[in-house]
Formats: C-alpha cells, sequence, structure tokens
C-alpha cells in the first residue's frame, strides 16, 4: 500500500519566490544550499534534485551501453541521403 501523500500550503511570495516547508524539505532530503531543478509538467511545478535526474537519465541510457548512438545516428543520415540521391 503506497504511503499518504505529503502536503503543504506553499505561498507564492511578491518576488516569486516559493518556499518549501521543513516538512517536505525533510521527506525529500533537500538541504539548504542544494542545486534543484524545476521544470513544468502537464501543468504542475515538478521540483527535483539534481542527481534524481541526473540517475534517471543513466538508468534510461544505461541499456545502450557498447553501442555509439552518434555512430548510429550518422549511419542512418548516410544511408538517408543514399536512398534521396537514388531517386
Amino acid at each position: 500500500m503506497a504511503e499518504p501523500a505529503l502536503q503543504a500550503d506553499v505561498q507564492l511570495g511578491a518576488q516569486g519566490r516559493l518556499v518549501v516547508p521543513a516538512a517536505l524539505r525533510k521527506a525529500l532530503g533537500f538541504e539548504a544550499g542544494e542545486i534543484l531543478l524545476a521544470r513544468v509538467e502537464d501543468g504542475r511545478l515538478v521540483v527535483e534534485k539534481a542527481e534524481a535526474v541526473e540517475r534517471r537519465i543513466y538508468e534510461r541510457f544505461e541499456k545502450v551501453k557498447g553501442r555509439s548512438l552518434a555512430d548510429e545516428l550518422i549511419a542512418e543520415r548516410r544511408e538517408e541521403a543514399r536512398r534521396e540521391a537514388g531517386r
């Protein structure tokens, strides 16, 4: 069973600043001075640690070890150019 969502009211300051309440910072492991990345996703503001984003990217591309995506792209472009030249 999933644990209940932790939530808190947050007020947008005059200069557009948000303060993340202590309970949320603690739950997420956010520490003062830490780099966080923010993005808009499906009309929501998503804020997360840079290391979490980096980990997700590594996991996503872990399957392509031993392959050069750049070499594959170049090969695809060359094949496409050959096909276009043969029209």
